[in-house]
């Protein structure tokens, strides 16, 4: 029987490139000089530590540029709220979102059944396995939660026949 599987995850020695990017343009950049702006990596966060709060809005913008440049797609970036750190800076973490939430799952799987294809939709964990008699149905599946309005990233994997 055909099937598909939906997932959103992130590439992530792509992220790694990325904050890599924006470090080295903080190093290089003239309104950074003097600066004890930094980001680092730690699994799945992304910590933005500045001085003041326009050089977090630019490292953040810089961090959207740079992951957007490598093709990772930044509703998977959720940025938490600013706090006031040591030494009179700011940091700010951002969080790199990987599977499918439960409510988004059931939102899709929703969705699914009320268009009445026939399909059947079950979650996997962090992912969503959907399987049919017809390539047809599961292509249309496919373009059916394409056209729906979810701010998150979906890939679309291990189409069997």
């Amino acid at each position: 029987m055909p099937s598909f599987d939906i997932v959103s995850k992130v590439d992530s020695p792509s992220v790694d490139n990325g904050v890599d990017g924006v470090t080295k343009e903080i190093t290089t950049r003239y309104d950074f000089k003097g600066s004890s702006c930094r980001i680092e990596r730690n699994g799945d966060e992304i910590t933005i530590n500045a001085d003041d709060e326009l050089k977090r809005k630019q490292m953040e913008e810089l961090l959207i540029t740079h992951l957007t440049r490598k093709g990772i797609d930044t509703n998977c970036l959720e940025f938490q709220k600013a706090e006031a750190s040591s030494g009179n800076t700011i940091r700010q973490k951002v969080i790199v979102k990987q599977g499918i939430e439960r409510e988004i799952a059931q939102k899709i799987i929703k969705e699914i059944k009320s268009s009445k294809t026939k399909v059947q939709a079950s979650i996997q964990g962090d992912e969503l396995r959907i399987s049919g008699k017809k390539r047809d149905d599961l292509q249309s599946t496919i373009q059916l939660v394409k056209n729906m309005s979810i701010k998150f990233p979906l890939q679309y994997v291990n189409f069997r026949d």
